[in-house]
């Protein structure tokens, strides 16, 4: 009996050996599975509103993905290029979670279709379009215009408008022409003054050997806002911590090109690998350029206020640009870029 008793107690004892060992090491399986079923990263799609090139939301998006901000922020983030505007119509069917777009088209867009959309961040403090002539053409002041051709893209846009309506210069003394996007008709004599895009055209005219003159909408007290990244308004609801840190990721990502261009530039490059570099600079820091204003000095970059939408707003509204009147706060939200920021600085991760 008395050997039975100490066989039965060694077995036991040997027993909870085995279960003392085998138990961390269950444990420890458990938690790595919960660890990383918690931690798994949240796949997003953001497609750039056009093909890739040194646009500053589409480079804080690469700079984002290429220096592991995404991924610091728990998002795994595929990247596509729109070709052919499809992105909003991506957008609104929920096969790409953001994307960019000029905020007078927001504006335009949630008006009439109605499209339930919404701006997250800004990375234009000033709209994309200026306005250049030949400098041999001695056109110098927006009076200079009239008796000459003016070449818009696709329609004469409210900016252009508001600049004569702001220098006094009678429209219909200008022959208006519906010019396309190849600065080729100003350098060629099809039109006097152009309508072209600040960060492209006018350095791609230069390069063709000619000197610009130039009129920025903003200098004639013309509200203009450029590129945004937009998502729709049932994601922001639905997933507001997730719009929050890929709004932070890219916003680390715009603070990064701040820091090293050389650096930037050379990321720009993987994406669009048959673009000229220095082309790709002038885009950049034209861009970056017009990210910066008092606005953004004091509480960051990518910051936009109420008072920049009511009166671009109040701006498309009175030159008809707008189809139906509506309440222009559903077109935005300053919340995540708020929670970025902590009096100005980012805050990181």
């Amino acid at each position: 009996m008395r050997f039975k008793l100490t066989y039965c107690t060694a077995k036991k004892s040997l027993l909870v050996q085995a279960i003392l060992l085998i138990l961390p090491i269950v444990l420890l399986a458990v938690g790595c599975q919960r660890m990383g079923s918690s931690t798994e990263a949240d796949e997003l799609v953001f497609m750039a509103g056009y093909k890739p090139q040194a646009n500053l939301p589409f480079v804080a998006a690469y700079v984002a993905q290429e220096k592991g901000y995404f991924a610091e922020q728990n998002l795994a983030v595929d990247i596509r290029h729109a070709s052919s505007g499809e992105h909003l119509k991506l957008l609104t069917a929920g096969d790409v979670d953001f994307t960019t777009a000029a905020a007078a088209s927001v504006l335009k867009r949630r008006s009439k279709p109605n499209l339930p959309i919404v701006a997250v961040s800004m990375f234009g403090q000033n709209g994309q379009q200026t306005y250049v002539s030949l400098r041999t053409s001695n056109i110098e002041t927006l009076q200079d215009w009239e008796g000459k051709i003016f070449g818009y893209k696709i329609s004469p846009s409210p900016d252009y408008l508001a600049m004569l309506k702001a220098a006094g210069v009678d429209r219909a003394g200008i022959t208006e022409v519906n010019a396309g996007f190849d600065p080729r008709v100003l350098t060629e004599g099809r039109v006097d003054v152009l309508a072209v895009f600040k960060s492209n055209e006018p350095d791609t005219i230069r390069r063709l050997g000619f000197e610009l003159n130039q009129w920025d909408p903003e200098l004639y007290g013309v509200p203009s806002l450029g590129l945004t990244y937009i998502t729709r308004q049932e994601f922001v609801e639905t997933n507001p911590e997730i719009v929050q840190r890929f709004v932070k990721a890219t916003l680390r990502g715009l603070q990064a090109i701040v820091d090293n261009k050389d650096e930037a530039l050379e990321i720009v490059l993987k994406y669009a690998p048959g673009e000229d570099l220095d082309h790709q600079r002038f885009m950049l820091n034209s861009e970056l350029e017009d990210a910066n204003s008092r606005l953004t000095e004091t509480n960051g970059l990518g910051w936009m206020s109420d008072e920049q939408w009511e009166k671009l707003y109040k701006h498309l509204i009175e030159y008809d640009a707008i189809p139906s009147p509506f309440d222009y706060r559903i077109a935005f939200t300053n919340r995540f870029i708020d929670g970025a920021y902590d009096r100005g600085q980012l805050v990181w991760p």
